[in-house]
C-alpha cells in the first residue's frame, strides 16, 4: 500500500484460530410418574434413536436416575430440551430434561 506521500506502508494480517463450539449433553431425569413407553417415545422422535437403543437409554434413566439422549451444540440442546419439556407437560407428565455442558478438554 502506498500513501500520498510516496512512502509505503505494511499491513498486518491478524490470523485467529477457531474453535469447535462447545457440545451439551442432553440427560433425561428419572420421575415416579412419566411412563417408560412415553421416555422411548421421547428419544426415537426426537433424538432420533432406535428402539433397542432407546430402551436402553430409558433403563439408565430407570435405575440410574438420568440418561444421555444425545450430545449437541448448545443451541440444538435447548431447542430438545424446550420441545421433549413442552410435549410432556402437553401430555401431564413431569418428565425432567436438562442441557448440561460436556468437560472442555
Amino acid at each position: 500500500m502506498t500513501r500520498r506521500d510516496g512512502e509505503s506502508t505494511t499491513q498486518t494480517l491478524e490470523r485467529t484460530q477457531t474453535r469447535r463450539p462447545r457440545l451439551y449433553r442432553v440427560m433425561l431425569l428419572n420421575d415416579d410418574y412419566t411412563p417408560m413407553e412415553f421416555v422411548v417415545m421421547v428419544l426415537a422422535r426426537y433424538f432420533r434413536k432406535s428402539e433397542q437403543d432407546a430402551r436402553m437409554i430409558m433403563l439408565a434413566v430407570h435405575h440410574k436416575g438420568r440418561g444421555v439422549a444425545g450430545v449437541y451444540s448448545r443451541d440444538v440442546a435447548e431447542t430438545k430440551v424446550a420441545q421433549v419439556t413442552s410435549h410432556a407437560r402437553s401430555e401431564g407428565y413431569p418428565l425432567q430434561v436438562v442441557a448440561e455442558p460436556e468437560a472442555e478438554e
